[in-house]
């Protein structure tokens, strides 16, 4: 698993548009990666739904919030059309993120996890939920947040 003080993997996944996207393209920003299980489910769509009520508090700490599933990116789509979702969604359809960040259960989809990514691309914080039926609440989260 990726810790605290280390180089965040640079790895390859899909906008929502279908075009490959590298995590090195968020570099020189702070960049707060939100592994998800699944677009639609009850935890997720509440988990986007507060991303999205505290937006500004993100903004207003210079991070930009990105959300990770291993859903395809037509579901990721319809997941951010069907909530009016202003946030990057990227799928990672084949794993290789979950993996490399050592958040990918036995049972094919990624554990519920948070990885606040400087703009230099190393890891200053991360949280790995107990169970995927839990989210960390905004405020934790933002606390955190330097």
């Amino acid at each position: 698993m990726v810790n605290v003080g280390e180089k965040a993997p640079d790895v390859e996944l899909k906008n929502v548009d279908g075009k490959v996207v590298k995590l090195s393209t968020f570099r020189g920003k702070k960049v707060l990666l939100s592994f998800f299980p699944f677009a639609f489910s009850p935890v997720c769509t509440d988990e986007f739904g507060c991303f999205m009520d505290d937006m500004e508090k993100f903004k207003d700490r210079g991070v930009q919030v990105v959300g990770i599933s291993v859903d395809s990116h037509w579901a990721n789509k319809a997941f951010a059309d069907s909530m009016d979702v202003d946030i990057s969604l990227l799928s990672d359809f084949d794993k290789n993120a979950a993996k490399s960040f050592g958040v990918l259960r036995p049972e094919g989809f990624s554990e519920r996890a948070y990885f606040l990514i400087d703009e230099n691309g190393m890891v200053r914080y991360k949280h790995v939920m107990a169970k995927p039926s839990e989210k960390l609440d905004d405020e934790e989260l933002l606390k955190n947040i330097r």
